[in-house]
């Protein structure tokens, strides 16, 4: 089986394997990019986004998991939250091997989340490792992360749009395990059906 014509990363690909635990993440910027890429939503294409606004890069793979979509029911999970930022759930995939190019698919097993008001709207950020991953694919659970590298994660986003002389925009509300994210996860996928009744349709 395969398509005659390239899938939208978004709408014509799967959530995943087995969502919304094992998961489809496409990639879209790595820890070793200072720009920030993201996907056109009309043409499914990466596009240069804005160069990093600060010297600090993504600590690990990051992209979204297809067919989910950050709206209602997102939201309603965060706490202050007047809505959802209205693009597909945010994944972040640890792996041992240095990954170093984007616009790439993989399988990620989710273990938890941050739980992020930007602007007022529910943005979290899933956390995951790689599939069959050497060292991390034994990995269930956050608290089997280091500390160090959920801190530095945490701190990327609290501080990757700040400019000099302006307010914090983002906020960490919470760092959230396995089965909060799957609680996102199915949110999303539901958020993304009922805004998106006629799309997709493969998760």
């Amino acid at each position: 089986m395969f398509t005659e014509w390239r899938p939208h990363p978004w709408h014509g690909l799967a959530s995943g394997p087995e969502p919304p635990f094992l998961v489809t993440a496409y990639v879209e910027i790595t820890p070793f990019d200072v720009i920030k890429y993201e996907v056109d939503k009309p043409s499914g294409y990466l596009k240069v986004d804005r160069p990093q606004q600060t010297s600090s890069s993504p600590p690990t793979l990051y992209g979204f998991i297809p067919q989910t979509y950050c709206a209602e029911l997102v939201a309603a999970l965060c706490p202050g939250a007047q809505g959802g930022d209205g693009d597909p759930l945010d994944i972040c995939v640890i792996s041992e091997r240095p990954i170093n190019r984007a616009d790439i698919l993989l399988s990620a097993r989710v273990v938890g989340g941050l739980q992020i008001l930007d602007h007022g709207e529910a943005d979290d950020k899933i956390i995951a490792v790689l599939a069959r991953d050497p060292i991390w694919g034994e990995v269930t659970e956050l608290d089997q992360i280091p500390l160090a590298l959920v801190d530095r994660l945490a701190h990327y986003f609290e501080t990757y749009k700040q400019m000099p002389g302006q307010p914090d925009v983002m906020t960490i509300q919470e760092r959230y395990d396995s089965a909060r994210a799957a609680e996102v996860v199915t949110a999303a996928q539901k958020d993304y059906t009922n805004h998106f009744p006629n799309d997709g349709g493969q998760s």
